[in-house]
C-alpha cells in the first residue's frame, strides 16, 4: 500500500472514529451514531461513510440501528465478515425487520454486510485477499482488512454489552446449526445456551476474531454457524432469527411468550476427517449434517476419476456430523466431515 494509499484511508478512519463517539444524554435520549441521531422509539439504516470516494467504497457498510423507547442493554449483531456467508446477512434482515422500537428495550446495533465488498462480489475474503475474522483488532495503520477490523472493532467495544456474530460454513462446506462459545465465560457460554438453536461447540476463538477480541475486552460474544455459503437456504435462516430473538428476550430487551431456554448438546472437543494420502479424487458424502456416528462408520466414499478407484471413507471416531463438504474435487488431506466428540 503507498503512502497516498495510507493518508487516504487514514483520513477515512479518522472521520469515521470522530463522528462515532456516542452522544447520549444520561437519561436515555437520543443516540448519535456515525452522524446520524437517532430518537428513543424509533429505527435508522443507513451507510457508515456519508462520503463518497474510491477508498471509501471498500470500507463503506450498511448500518441498522434500533434505539428502543426504553433504557436496556445494546445487543450488537454482525453479519458477512465472510462475505460468501450469504444465510448471516438475511438473519440480520430479518432480525431488525422485526423489530418495533416502540416496543424495545435497549439498542440494536446492527451492522449486516460488514464485509460489503466481498458480499457483493461473492468473496470470503475482503479486497486485499486477507480473511477480515483473523484481523481484528486491526490496525490504523494497516491494510484494508487491518483497517477495516479496526474501526469496526473499536465502534464495537465503545457500545455493545453483547455480541452475536452470524456466520456460515465457507468454502464449499456447510454446518449444522450450532453456536460457537468460550465456555471459560460464563457469559458467553450462558449467551449460548439461552440462543437455544443448535448444539453448543465450546472452545477459545481463533487469534484475530471478532468474537476472541470482543471477549478480551470483556464482552460476551457468541458465534452462530448455520449452513453453506452462497446460498440461502430457509430453515438455517429461520433458526437464526430465532436464535438472536431469544438472546433479545433473555437480555429483557423484547417479549417472547412461552420460552424455555433449552438444555442443548454441547461439545467441547471436535476432529476432522480428511482425506488420506494418496486417495484424491471426487467426494460423495453417503451421511447427512447432524447424523450420529460411532468409530468405523461408513460415511462416504472418494472416487478417482482416472483409475475409476473408489475410497470408502471411514469414521475413526464417534461422534456427530456437525460440518461436511459438499460434493467436489478433493485432494490429500482435505477436510470431508467435522465431528463434534464428548
Amino acid at each position: 500500500m503507498t503512502r497516498c494509499t495510507r493518508c487516504c484511508l487514514g483520513g477515512l478512519l479518522y472521520l469515521m472514529s470522530v463522528v462515532s463517539v456516542a452522544a447520549e444524554t444520561a437519561d436515555w435520549g437520543a443516540v448519535e451514531i456515525w452522524s446520524n441521531s437517532i430518537e428513543p422509539g424509533t429505527s435508522s439504516k443507513f451507510a457508515a461513510l456519508d462520503r463518497r470516494g474510491f477508498e471509501a467504497s471498500f470500507l463503506n457498510m450498511p448500518v441498522f440501528v434500533a434505539r428502543g423507547a426504553k433504557p436496556g442493554p445494546t445487543l450488537c449483531v454482525t453479519a458477512a465478515i465472510h462475505g460468501d456467508e450469504t444465510n448471516s446477512v438475511e438473519i440480520a434482515r430479518r432480525v431488525f425487520a422485526g423489530i418495533d422500537a416502540a416496543k424495545l428495550n435497549g439498542m440494536m446495533y446492527m451492522l449486516p454486510m460488514v464485509n460489503a465488498d466481498g458480499f457483493r462480489s461473492r468473496n470470503r475474503q475482503v479486497t486485499d485477499g486477507r480473511d477480515l475474522n483473523r484481523s481484528f483488532p486491526g490496525n490504523a495503520n494497516g491494510s484494508v482488512a487491518s483497517l477495516l477490523a479496526y474501526f469496526v472493532f473499536t465502534e464495537l467495544k465503545s457500545r455493545c454489552d453483547a455480541l452475536i456474530d452470524l456466520h456460515t460454513g465457507s468454502n464449499l462446506r456447510s454446518n449444522y446449526p450450532q453456536v460457537r462459545a468460550d465456555l471459560e465465560s460464563e457469559a458467553s457460554t450462558e449467551l449460548a445456551r439461552r440462543f437455544g438453536v443448535g448444539l453448543i461447540l465450546g472452545g477459545s476463538a481463533p487469534d484475530g476474531s471478532l468474537r476472541g477480541e470482543m471477549l478480551r475486552a470483556g464482552i460476551p460474544a457468541i458465534i452462530y454457524e448455520g449452513g453453506g455459503p452462497l446460498l440461502f437456504q430457509e430453515e438455517e435462516v429461520a433458526r437464526g432469527v430465532e436464535g438472536v430473538r431469544n438472546v433479545m428476550h433473555y437480555l429483557g430487551m423484547m417479549p417472547i411468550s412461552n420460552y424455555v431456554a433449552p438444555q442443548p448438546r454441547i461439545f467441547e472437543r471436535t476432529r476432522w476427517v480428511r482425506v488420506p494420502r494418496g486417495q484424491g479424487g471426487f467426494f460423495f458424502p453417503e451421511l447427512s449434517l447432524g447424523a450420529k456416528v460411532e468409530a468405523g462408520t461408513r460415511m462416504g466414499r472418494v472416487v478417482d476419476p482416472v483409475t475409476d478407484e473408489e475410497h470408502v471413507v471411514i469414521s475413526r471416531h464417534a461422534g456427530q456430523i456437525i460440518g461436511m463438504s459438499l460434493p467436489q474435487p478433493v485432494l490429500s488431506g482435505n477436510p470431508l466431515f467435522h465431528l463434534g466428540m464428548d
